[in-house]
């Protein structure tokens, strides 16, 4: 489904990404883990469009993206939800979820939708009407999760869901995360710095480091090896 190929990307003349190549194929759901600082939401930034890559190639559905603008990869199916949650604090938590699926394929299905949304978060259905900057920052997540869901995805980007979360807050985000992947059969791309809970989603994994794949390999290898346990995962 996406193919990323060796793609650079610099801010202010410095390399985010270096000849960085991920692939995720249909209804998989991939991880890619690293410190803060590593280039993940540069990557996801890339794939949306929203970063230009100076060099390097991006692929969706066979289909070269690399000079598309963001909104027509946002037509074909690509949803991107941010880091920080950048939901529009004035509206209401109806009004969030309605703009969310303004992708033309989404737009004849908002009613079905928002009940598909507020079933795996009902707090948003008991919110509603509620204007959106008055919520926890746990239910602007789920907010903001929730619209993207509205848009259909074809491909749902990630960027760091549980980023100040309560703890238990971050593991019910996790498990509405695996019960999105179980209902809508949607490929996932995971961007996360809690690394035991991106790879126990996850089938496959990748490991972004100073702008740099360093590993790539099934779930079961990345948590089993005795670099990702002591770098990643507090073991020693």
């Amino acid at each position: 489904m996406l193919r990323v190929e060796e793609i650079t990307c610099s801010y202010s003349g410095m390399e985010a990404l270096q000849k960085v190549s991920i692939d995720v194929g249909e209804d998989e759901f991939v991880s890619i883990i690293g410190s803060n600082g590593a280039g993940k939401s540069s990557l996801l930034k890339a794939i949306s469009g929203t970063v230009k890559c100076s060099a390097g190639k991006i692929y969706f559905l066979d289909e070269d993206i690399t000079r598309m603008k963001a909104h027509k990869r946002t037509e074909l199916g690509i949803i991107h939800v941010p880091e920080g949650r950048r939901i529009f604090p004035s509206l209401t938590v109806k009004e969030n979820l309605e703009l969310g699926g303004y992708r033309a394929r989404a737009r004849k299905s908002i009613p079905k939708n928002i009940e598909a949304a507020t079933a795996l978060f009902p707090v948003l259905k008991a919110r509603e009407n509620q204007v959106a900057g008055t919520l926890s920052g746990g239910e602007q997540q789920m907010l903001a999760v929730g619209r993207g869901i509205m848009a259909m995805p074809s491909l749902l980007m990630l960027d760091e869901p549980s980023l100040g979360l309560a703890p238990m807050l971050a593991d019910m985000i996790f498990e509405t995360i695996k019960d999105i992947r179980l209902r809508l059969k949607v490929s996932i791309l995971l961007v996360e710095q809690r690394a035991l809970e991106a790879l126990e989603l996850c089938e496959r994994g990748y490991i972004l480091d100073c702008g740099l794949i360093t590993m790539s390999s099934e779930r079961e290898e990345l948590m089993g090896s005795p670099i990702i346990q002591k770098a990643y995962l507090g073991e020693t």
